[in-house]
């Protein structure tokens, strides 16, 4: 079956802009994608018909929010073949992965532990480890690249007995290659690490699979797959989370 843009297109209303006299053509959306009628009008249809506080209420509306909210995920666990109950809400992939880094640092890190990144991750799924590292005394290591695609020759050598976790991501925002998931998988396993896959880009481009990934934590955004800017998921093993700490603390 043949993709129909021009129908595609209408369903984009900020695509019917003009810019300096010609139809819009937007390029970006590695960095954020534009939001699709049908977005749009479920948000708008929330907050005329059932905006209240989430597990905070007893009134009609606050049921009405909360069972709205459960259902989302619900659909976010079956569109990455996620446990429920390890499907955490977030304001995008930067706080899922400084979650991870954060509260899962303080539960698994400890002096002269390794963590393996790669020489292709965004700012996102590096910086937070830079942080933890230094707070926790760990040691951050990284994969190389080599005409443009890791190095994966060099893959046993950075894994070693004191590698504790692993962050890749799925699929690289200024490249465009794709990662080959199984092989940290097997890396990681190899040492008893931990695995987090950032899945920012790749989310919407390919079927992601939590399950078949067989990683701990799975990081993605709203705003990179036709959803609002402000929304994000971290799934994880559920039996994880049980060990880590709170990340932040309060509710309002």
């Amino acid at each position: 079956m043949s993709l129909d843009a021009e129908r595609l297109r209408k369903d984009f209303p900020l695509l019917e802009r003009t810019v300096r006299g010609k139809p819009l053509i937007y390029l970006d959306n590695a960095a954020t994608t534009q939001k699709p009628v049908q977005v749009l009008d479920a948000i708008r249809d929330y907050y005329l018909s059932s905006n209240a506080n989430v597990h905070r209420s007893i009134h009609a509306l606050g049921e009405e929010a909360t069972a709205r909210y459960e259902a989302a995920r619900d659909r976010v666990a079956r569109f990455v073949d996620a446990p429920r109950e390890g499907v955490v809400f977030t304001r995008g992939t930067t706080e899922a992965i400084n979650l991870v880094a954060q509260s899962g640092g303080k539960a698994f890190l400890r002096e002269g532990d390794e963590i393996l990144l790669t020489d292709l991750e965004h700012h996102s799924n590096l910086i937070p480890w830079q942080l933890v590292a230094k707070e926790r005394g760990a040691r951050l290591l990284f994969l190389p690249v080599r005409d443009g695609v890791l190095d994966l020759d060099r893959l046993a050598d950075c894994v070693t007995r004191k590698t504790r976790l692993i962050a890749v991501t799925a699929l690289s925002n200024a490249l465009g290659s794709v990662t080959p998931l199984e092989r940290f998988r097997e890396a990681a396993r190899s040492v008893g690490a931990l695995l987090l896959v950032d899945a920012a880009q790749a989310v919407a481009h390919q079927p992601i699979s939590f399950s078949s990934i067989g990683c701990d934590f799975l990081a993605f955004s709203g705003h990179k797959m036709l959803g609002p800017t402000g929304i994000g998921v971290l799934a994880a093993r559920p039996d994880l989370l049980e060990q880590m700490p709170p990340f932040l603390g309060g509710g309002r």
